[in-house]
């Protein structure tokens, strides 16, 4: 056999084989691939916690003002005081749990009585904020966002029923990513908040503390 032959048939097997042996480039592929694929998982993972703690923020929004609604009346009116607002605030943050189990950012809540007058117009009857730290298991009074006659900047239309009170829960919670993904998520976090709307259910309105506005001959108190 020629040396020239021999040797285009050593090539030959060498290309051959070098095409043949796709190791290398399952490792290239890999390489590229990896990446991509933990990007897709911990993002999945972090946007189905953002959602999760936005469905609790309405759920937290919701019981709020369920659970304020439903102050047993004395008559035509159902006193409230800050210790039922204080077991409200818990029972209703507690909800956020685990979110704010060994976290970084709090919730803040507020409750409002809302009167609505014979000109539809709207303004506070009185109003309670407060918040929950990381790990807090009780939620903590914290200031009156709004005065009594103060005007309301904005309630849905449907609610404007003239001489009637509205409850207003709001609830707002900060949701902090665990991974920054270079930069692609905001490490101050994503504001959550969510307002839900109720009527009291066993009397006309609620009064706060027996206060300012007081109650005249029994009946509940318009600014």
């Amino acid at each position: 056999m020629k040396p020239a032959s021999k040797f285009w048939r050593h090539l030959q097997r060498v290309e051959r084989d070098f095409v043949g042996d796709r190791s290398a480039m399952a490792a290239v592929e890999f390489a590229f691939i990896v990446p991509l694929m933990l990007v897709t998982f911990f993002g999945t993972v972090e946007f189905s916690s953002g959602l999760a703690s936005a469905r609790k923020v309405t759920l937290t929004a919701s019981a709020l003002a369920d659970l304020t609604s439903e102050m047993s009346s004395a008559g035509n009116i159902a006193p409230i005081v800050d210790s039922d607002l204080q077991n409200m605030f818990n029972a209703s943050i507690s909800i956020m749990n685990p979110y704010l189990q060994g976290g970084s950012t709090s919730v803040t809540a507020e409750i409002d009585e809302i009167y609505v007058d014979s000109n539809a117009k709207a303004t506070y009857q009185w109003s309670r904020l407060a918040t929950a730290g990381p790990s807090a298991s009780q939620a903590t009074l914290v200031s009156w966002p709004h005065n009594p006659g103060d005007p309301v900047p904005s309630l849905p239309s449907a609610l404007l029923v003239k001489q009637t009170y509205v409850i207003v829960a709001q609830v707002s919670y900060t949701y902090k990513p665990t991974i920054d993904f270079g930069g692609l998520m905001s490490t101050a976090g994503v504001n959550l908040n969510d307002v839900a709307y109720s009527r009291p259910r066993q009397a006309t309105c609620l009064v706060y503390n027996n206060t300012n506005p007081t109650p005249v001959n029994g009946a509940c108190p318009t600014p």
